[in-house]
């Protein structure tokens, strides 16, 4: 008899996949330039649902068919925190030893956008200094981490609520 797979075994495979997806992704924005633009940041959530939702899929096929609500959960989500180590680890490698001037554009469009708010510099000022932590290296690679796992709960959420199919037998 087959063994049914863990929710980490799938998470794993899943979360690899889509840690080196999240890596293309930048480097096909860096080279177009538009690593800033919002828009492409938002298509970019598309990749992490397919992905989630495949690994639902999987857990299901590769199982016995069924996935509860909270197993879903756990696939997504440990599914987003492997792919959010991966790719924080790349992006940390990117900034720190590829090119120290990300940061720089980061910062320049932080700006910016506040002057096209209409912010003053005062306002700018005081929200660079709220800023200066998470614009290093280290504070992109621990944001990075903590907004693909945040991104990877609310998705899994949602998705899992399509997805699972609860065994009849285990419902008390």
């Amino acid at each position: 008899m087959e063994q049914k797979p863990t929710i980490f075994d799938i998470a794993k495979k899943y979360g690899l996949i889509l840690g080196l997806i999240s890596i293309a992704y930048f480097v096909i924005l860096n080279i177009a330039g538009l690593v800033t633009n919002q828009l492409a940041s938002y298509v970019g959530y598309i990749f992490s649902i397919a992905i989630i939702f495949m690994a639902h899929k999987a857990y299901k096929n590769e199982g016995d068919g069924y996935m509860t609500y909270g197993q879903g959960l756990g696939i997504g989500t440990l599914t987003a925190l492997i792919s959010g180590i991966i790719s924080s680890i790349f992006t940390f490698i990117y900034i720190k030893f590829i090119d120290d001037s990300f940061i720089e554009q980061l910062l320049d469009k932080m700006i910016n956008d506040m002057e096209a708010k209409g912010m003053s510099d005062a306002e700018i000022d005081q929200a660079m200094g709220f800023s200066s932590f998470m614009m290093t290296p280290i504070g992109i690679t621990i944001a990075g981490i903590i907004g693909a796992i945040f991104i990877g709960f609310i998705i899994s959420l949602i998705i899992s609520a399509f997805t699972k199919n609860t065994n009849p037998e285990e419902e008390i």
